[in-house]
């Protein structure tokens, strides 16, 4: 499977495509002309987002860097959709994030859901292995992209105000409205 090197995109953004409850997701990275588009689940995008910000704040804490925003600038925002024609190059399992403290760079890397991963962020990736997609982006991009991707998850779809759980369009079967309630052993 193909290996698919961004150092750094033009592009890198987390997208969907769909009605909310019924949303395909996606990371995008894109440069001179080439698009790579991977599948993930809505969780992954949360997560990945997450992550950034965390290991962003933790390099903070932990050195003195000064490249590093506390947010993410509003000269990166992205709100563009998804660049077209949208073809999935793999279904991504296993991600992988880390710091490159020699270049300044978040390094992520989507691999494909593989019975036979390869070692996260290796340099020897085999060429009958997973597709790979591995990108190096600055501090400030890495902050826009998470700020992106937290914002595309939070517009699914409204929690029920009694559960939580999500509202379809069409209402849903909330379980605090059944009248069930658990045995009492």
């Amino acid at each position: 499977m193909p290996v698919f090197y961004y150092d750094p995109p033009d592009r890198f953004v987390a997208g969907s495509v769909g009605q909310p409850g019924d949303r395909t997701f996606y990371l995008q990275a894109s440069s001179a002309g080439r698009v790579t588009s991977v599948v993930l689940e809505k969780f992954q995008v949360s997560l990945l987002a997450e992550r950034i910000d965390e290991l962003l704040d933790e390099v903070l804490r932990r050195t003195e860097a000064t490249d590093i925003p506390e947010s993410a600038p509003a000269a990166l925002r992205d709100d563009g959709p998804l660049d077209l024609p949208l073809t999935e190059d793999f279904r991504v399992g296993a991600i992988a994030l880390a710091w490159d403290s020699e270049g300044d760079r978040v390094v992520i890397e989507a691999q494909e859901e593989s019975e036979t991963p390869v070692e996260p962020l290796s340099d020897d990736i085999p060429v009958d292995g997973p597709g790979v997609l591995r990108v190096r982006i600055s501090p400030s991009a890495a902050r826009a992209f998470a700020q992106r991707a937290l914002s595309l998850v939070a517009a699914g779809r409204p929690p029920c105000p009694l559960c939580g759980l999500p509202l379809d369009a069409a209402g849903h079967v909330c379980p605090r409205q059944n009248g069930h309630r658990a045995a009492r052993a």
